[in-house]
C-alpha cells in the first residue's frame, strides 16, 4: 500500500512570512494615482473647489459687471407685479416712518425732546431701511438663486454683493423722497451734507459684509431666515431710529456698559452719522466719542471678515 506523502514546507523564510496582496486594491491605487497625474498634467482640478483667497478675488473682479447688472435686474423686477411698481421703493419707508411718528412722536411724545423730530425720523428709518433689507436679503441669497448656483460656475460671493448692491440702489433712489421732506422741513442743503458720501460708504461696506455672513449661515441652517425679522425689529429698538440715543446714555438710569454698547452699536453709529450731516440741530456734540474711527471699525470688521467667512464655504454652497 502507498502511503500518501505529506507536503513539504517552503524553507524560504520570506516567502513563508510574506502577507497576502489584494491584487484588486492595488489596482485601484494604481488607477487613482494614474488619474491623479493625468490631472495635475493638463491642469485640472476639482470641480467646485476653494479657490485661494487671491483668485477669488480675482474672479469677482472679472465679474463685477455681472454683479452691477444683476443688482440693477432684482430692482427692476422687485415691484414688477405692484401696480405702483417702483414707488413701493419709497412709499415702504415713508409709511413705515409715519406710523413710527404717530406711535412714537404723537402717542409716546417723544418729539417734546428732539428739535426737527420728523427730519431725525426720517433719516433714521431710511438708513435703518437699508441695512435691514440688505441682511434679509443676504439670508435669501444662496437658497433663493439654488438654480443659479447648481447649474453655473461662478464665485459664490457675487450673489449677496449683488443683492446688498440692490439695497444701496434702492436707497439711492428713495433719497430723492428723503431730500424733498427734509427741505420742506427746513433742512436745506450745505457743505455737511456732502459727510453723507462717506457714512453710506462706510455702512455699504458694513451692510455687504454681514450680508455674506448671514448669506453662509442661512444657506447651512435655512430657519436663520424665519428668526432674522425678530433679530432685526430687536435691533432696531435699540438702535435709536425713533428716539435720540445721546439723550438715552446721558442719563444716569443706565449702567456704563450699556450705554457705551448703545453708542457703539453699528446700526446706530450709521444713522448718527446721516443725522449729523443731513439735519441741521443735530450737532456734533450729540455723537459718540471716535464716532469715524467706530463707523470705519465697524465696516472693516464686518467687510472684511464676513467675506473671509463666506469665502471660507465657497465650495459647500448648493450641495446636498
Amino acid at each position: 500500500m502507498i502511503t500518501p506523502t505529506a507536503p513539504v514546507p517552503d524553507p524560504s523564510p520570506d516567502r513563508a512570512q510574506a502577507p497576502a496582496r489584494n491584487p484588486t486594491a492595488a489596482t485601484k491605487t494604481g488607477t487613482e494615482t494614474d488619474f491623479s497625474a493625468l490631472a495635475a498634467r493638463h491642469g485640472l482640478t476639482v470641480s467646485g473647489a476653494r479657490p485661494t483667497l487671491p483668485v477669488y478675488v480675482r474672479q469677482l473682479w472679472s465679474r463685477r459687471h455681472f454683479i452691477t447688472a444683476f443688482a440693477t435686474a432684482r430692482l427692476t423686477s422687485q415691484y414688477s407685479q405692484a401696480k405702483l411698481g417702483q414707488i413701493w421703493q419709497i412709499m415702504t419707508p415713508l409709511l413705515n416712518a409715519t406710523v413710527y411718528y404717530f406711535i412714537f412722536g404723537v402717542l409716546l411724545q417723544t418729539k417734546r425732546d428732539i428739535p426737527d423730530f420728523i427730519p431725525f425720523l426720517v433719516t433714521g428709518v431710511f438708513i435703518w431701511t437699508f441695512t435691514s433689507n440688505s441682511i434679509t436679503a443676504g439670508t435669501r441669497a444662496i437658497s433663493g438663486n439654488l438654480g443659479l448656483v447648481r447649474a453655473l460656475h461662478f464665485p459664490r460671493a457675487s450673489l449677496p454683493m449683488a443683492l446688498a448692491l440692490q439695497q444701496l440702489q434702492q436707497l439711492l433712489f428713495s433719497m430723492g423722497a428723503l431730500v424733498v421732506i427734509l427741505v420742506c422741513f427746513g433742512q436745506y442743503p450745505g457743505p455737511a451734507w456732502l459727510l453723507a458720501l462717506p457714512a453710506l460708504l462706510l455702512q455699504s461696506l458694513f451692510n455687504m459684509g454681514l450680508s455674506m455672513a448671514v448669506a453662509r449661515l442661512a444657506a447651512k441652517t435655512p430657519d436663520i431666515a424665519q428668526l432674522m425679522p425678530f433679530l432685526l425689529r430687536t435691533w432696531m429698538y435699540v438702535s435709536g431710529v425713533m428716539f435720540s440715543v445721546d439723550r438715552v446714555t446721558k442719563g444716569d438710569g443706565l449702567p456704563h456698559v450699556v450705554a457705551v454698547a448703545l453708542q457703539c452699536n453699528p446700526a446706530a453709529v450709521y444713522i448718527d452719522l446721516m443725522r449729523f450731516a443731513l439735519v441741521d440741530s443735530y450737532t456734533a456734540g450729540q455723537l459718540p466719542p471716535h464716532v469715524w474711527a467706530i463707523a470705519a471699525g465697524w465696516a472693516l470688521l464686518a467687510g472684511a471678515g464676513g467675506f473671509l467667512f463666506f469665502w471660507k464655504a465657497e465650495e459647500e454652497y448648493g450641495r446636498g
